[in-house]
């Protein structure tokens, strides 16, 4: 009989989750088998949950492909492989009895074996060691212009961003956020402009002005200098009139004009004349004001010092461009200044003919910054998927000018190319499947969204707590609602797949029911709330004794519970790598579906002798714990009590 390598106990194991031990025993009695039968093989253990409990906890599939690629008999391939493996320390022995229908290999997991492994994870970090060297990550998020209120579409870019960085947070890496602010450029000396222009005529005053008076005037500007030249045309062409005509001449001149004096306005603030940086200054506060208040009622870290508006980058946009040129990662093309990408069609334009910059020039600057100064090794960008080509070019563009190139002195990466990343999202859309917008057709101001949120959150609180007729103070109640509506607006956000467009509803989001960040709150506050009534009954030792009590699984509610939470750490690095929070609210979800299952099959309080009890108490324990986390790093607010 071929022999067999001792493998370590699960106490070694580089990892917690059962699959990820079996597929390496598996591997290696793959690898041996195949060598000695002759077979090619892809290195796929093709190791899953098997279907059906009574034929055990996974399944090996592998024997079936290989026995077909080399014309043998699968059965035959899959006793090769039994014979050579060595499931010693994490599951039963596998035997020939075990192999079923064609070439299927069964494999049970020893109780014990669980249990260790539930043992490891069951500590203040919660299997999740930090990197020895942690590189930076450099996370764009929210990205508000300044003089406009913050609509609904923002909120995706937040707390999208928001958890994207606080995965790698708690993953141990250094993380920078970026609220890559837009507060420069011809659309903001316009405003700059106008409210000036307001001012003058004594129709506002710099202090009493407010965003929405800055939204209004930043609409009614753009009309201002947009004109008709195509109307114009028309009209010349089609000989409709020269009343027609000089009324469109009168309307173009005047967008001429204005857009002349909006220049000139420009050039001021380039050369930041006190009286126009005073007027900047003021729109800048007032929409940040706004921003940073939103952000915090979503419970997302980005704060004042995270944000880096365009205008930090103006003096460094004519440097970049020469650089380019200079060292032929640019080229002159019809007056204007491009870098062509490799794989691209469309050229990435830094300058245009005029001699202006672009968002792009600006972009590139951005990432020479993140990457040279900030030091990132990888950097996030949580952007609207519509914006797909611009960083496509704009990430090709950074690179062939070594912009890219990690250059942090204690960086283990240094020399080598950054990795730069769109974590691209969908729209929001209303019941009727079109953009969500206001029944007039106008955005969705995002504090009239989570207003809503919260009075909804509020209202089902209140009726539930009615039902129980439960003694929780109105004040708490109202911060319990809070945090309910604000949890069910951004479970919705993050629970999809980013890249997709997803149907937003209140009526179908507030509730305790389904797969809502409010029914994960509950279970949350389920688990929270065992602990409770085992302190009244004087049923819980202290913490140290706790942890120290024997894990038992006997029951499949605890096993199953089990064989979850000890994927956690895998789904989270996973996520993280992917940037898809989504990943982590459906571990979410599942866990709390499984100690539901666990807690009606499981008695714990009135568990038949104390061992038992100590023992579902840790799993409640370890469960609560990792449920809690879990929405934490996604940015979920979450409950003592409901």
């Amino acid at each position: 009989m071929p022999s067999r390598t001792p493998h370590p106990s699960p106490s070694d194991a580089a990892g917690l989750d059962p699959l990820v031990v079996l597929r390496e025993r598996f591997g290696a009695a793959i690898a041996a088998a195949c060598a000695t039968l002759g077979i090619a093989w892809d290195g796929e253990t093709r190791i899953e949950p098997s279907k059906r409990a009574d034929f055990g906890d996974f399944q090996c599939n592998a024997a079936m492909g290989l026995a077909k690629g080399a014309g043998k008999n699968p059965r035959e391939v899959a006793a090769a492989i039994v014979e050579r493996l060595d499931l010693s320390g994490i599951a039963e022995p596998v035997t020939a009895r075990d192999i079923a229908g064609p070439g299927f290999i069964n494999v049970r997991l020893r109780s014990d074996a669980l249990a260790a492994l539930l043992g490891r994870l069951d500590t203040p970090a919660l299997g999740i060691e930090p990197p020895a060297e942690p590189e930076t990550i450099v996370v764009d998020l929210c990205g508000v212009n300044l003089a406009k209120e913050m609509h609904v579409g923002h909120i995706r870019a937040t707390v999208i961003g928001d958890a994207v960085a606080r995965m790698f947070e708690r993953l141990g890496w250094r993380v920078v956020r970026q609220n890559h602010v837009g507060d420069w450029g011809l659309n903001i000396a316009m405003v700059v402009m106008k409210l000036r222009d307001e001012i003058a005529s004594g129709r506002r005053t710099l202090a009493g002005v407010r965003l929405g008076d800055l939204d209004r005037l930043y609409k009614q500007v753009q009309r201002e200098c947009a004109g008709d030249k195509w109307g114009l045309a028309c009209v010349r062409k089609f000989g409709l009139g020269p009343k027609a005509a000089a009324e469109l001449e009168e309307q173009n001149a005047g967008a001429e004009e204005t857009v002349a004096r909006a220049k000139a306005t420009l050039v001021r603030l380039q050369a930041q004349e006190p009286e126009i940086v005073a007027v900047w200054r003021r729109i800048y506060d007032l929409t940040m004001g706004d921003c940073l208040n939103n952000c915090g009622r979503l419970h997302t870290r980005v704060t004042a010092e995270a944000s880096a508006g365009e205008s930090s980058y103006a003096d460094e946009l004519a440097g970049v461009v020469e650089d380019l040129l200079a060292r032929g990662v640019a080229e002159v093309s019809e007056g204007a200044v491009v870098v062509r990408v490799e794989g691209i069609a469309e050229p990435c334009l830094v300058r245009k003919s005029d001699g202006g910059f672009l968002y792009a020039t600006t972009d590139v600057a951005a990432i020479r910054r993140r990457v040279q100064k900030l030091g990132a090794s990888r950097v996030v960008y949580c952007v609207d998927i519509r914006q797909s080509l611009h960083f496509r070019q704009v990430f090709g563009a950074a690179t062939k000018a070594g912009y890219a190139t990690v250059s942090g002195a204690g960086s283990a990466l240094r020399g080598q190319p950054a990795v730069l990343q769109h974590a691209a999202f969908g729209m929001i859309l209303g019941e009727d499947g079109l953009p969500f917008k206001t029944r007039s057709g106008e955005n969705v101001r995002l504090t009239d969204f989570i207003d809503e949120a919260v009075q909804r959150g509020r209202a089902i609180v209140r009726e539930k707590a009615a039902e129980r007729a439960s003694d929780i103070p109105a004040d708490e109640l109202s911060r319990i609602g809070e945090v309910v509506g604000i949890a069910a607006i951004k479970y919705a956000d993050l629970s999809g797949d980013r890249a997709r467009d997803y149907v937003f509803s209140f009526d179908n989001l507030i509730t305790f029911e389904g797969d809502t960040g409010p029914y994960l709150l509950y279970a949350l506050v389920r688990v929270k709330g065992i602990f409770r009534q085992a302190r009244e009954a004087g049923l819980v030792p202290d913490d140290a004794a706790l942890s120290a009590a024997p894990i038992l699984i006997r029951e499949p509610a605890e096993k199953a519970l089990a064989l979850h939470l000890l994927t956690y750490p895998a789904v989270l690095r996973a996520a993280a790598e992917a940037c898809e929070p989504h990943r982590v609210c459906g571990f979410a979800y599942t866990l709390a579906g499984l100690y539901s299952a666990f807690y009606e099959a499981c008695p714990v309080l009135k568990a038949p002798d104390e061992v038992t009890r100590l023992s579902r108490l840790r799993l409640c324990s370890i469960a609560g714990r990792v449920l809690g986390d879990a929405l934490e790093t996604v940015g979920i607010p979450t409950l003592e009590r409901m």
